[in-house]
């Protein structure tokens, strides 16, 4: 299943996206795609269901986050090999974890805000993975049994914000706006090969990133595994699981994004978002 959140910011109404496009309204069978509803026996439930029975949902509506409720937006940096060789950083021997704060989440078509004072805003396309059910201490053979689905991530970065300055990437990557998700949460039925997909991102109609899942060097399922070491995951919580190469940190001269410029990203099979770039005044 593909399933979405649509409507206005702060009014978004659960949906589902038919074999033909079609929006269908879920509003009669879950609140929101959220908690519980993630749950591999609530996904179960609702796959049974007939799109042509749910009402057709009209016009062209926002499409919001996939998923409300996120607790933990946790990122995962230098996860792909030829991203970290771009970037002249070693392949780190456990993943480097830091968090994207959920205020930052947006819809994948939604403007993104250049913060005050952002000279350096990059841009990274990355696969999202949406927890499920509470996952804590879990292997990597039984991880995959926690996770609900996959999304695009958009992992929007003030790189001098989170490398010039003192402290951690976090502030960097935190800027409201910086983390649009979306448009769909595919269930991980509809997803055979999570460490095989293909990924791209272009920046004002010219392609930046060019790359698949398969060179990561830390893997979905070890990822969860991991994680679930240190915290416990929750319905809701999104891993970004890194970037390929191609970023703007790694061109030479660096490459940042500025207002009125227009990002295009995409995941085969999980959807494609686009933004404009606006200054946040």
């Amino acid at each position: 299943m593909k399933l979405l959140r649509y409507g206005e910011a702060g009014s978004e109404r659960p949906g589902l996206l038919d074999a033909d496009g079609t929006i269908r309204d879920l509003s009669a069978h879950v609140t929101d795609i959220a908690g519980k509803a993630l749950d591999p026996a609530a996904l179960e439930t609702l796959s049974k269901l007939d799109p042509q029975s749910l009402p057709a949902v009209s016009g062209n509506p926002r499409i919001g986050a996939c998923v409300a409720g996120t607790g933990k937006f946790i990122c995962i940096g230098l996860n792909y090999s030829d991203h970290a060789a771009e970037t002249g950083a070693t392949v780190p021997p456990e993943p480097i974890i830091f968090m994207k704060a959920s205020s930052a989440i947006v819809g994948p078509d939604d403007d993104v805000l250049i913060p005050r004072g952002s000279v350096k805003t990059d841009w990274e396309v990355e696969l999202g993975v949406v927890i499920g059910r509470k996952a804590k201490y879990v292997t990597e053979a039984e991880a995959l049994n926690y996770v609900a689905g996959y999304c695009v991530a958009h992992d929007v970065s003030e790189r001098a914000f989170q490398a010039e300055r003192q402290g951690q990437w976090t502030k960097g990557k935190s800027c409201d706006t910086f983390g649009p998700i979306g448009p769909w949460l595919v269930t991980k039925d509809e997803v055979q090969d999570p460490q095989n997909i293909p990924m791209w991102l272009k920046v004002n109609g010219k392609t930046m990133q060019n790359g698949s899942t398969k060179t990561m060097v830390y893997g979905v399922a070890y990822l969860v595994s991991y994680l679930s070491q240190f915290m416990s995951l929750h319905p809701g919580d999104i891993i970004s699981t890194g970037t390929p190469p191609g970023v703007g940190l790694g061109m030479k001269p660096p490459v940042f994004l500025k207002p009125g410029d227009v990002v295009e990203l995409g995941i085969e099979g999980l959807g494609m978002q686009k933004q404009t770039f606006k200054a946040d005044l």
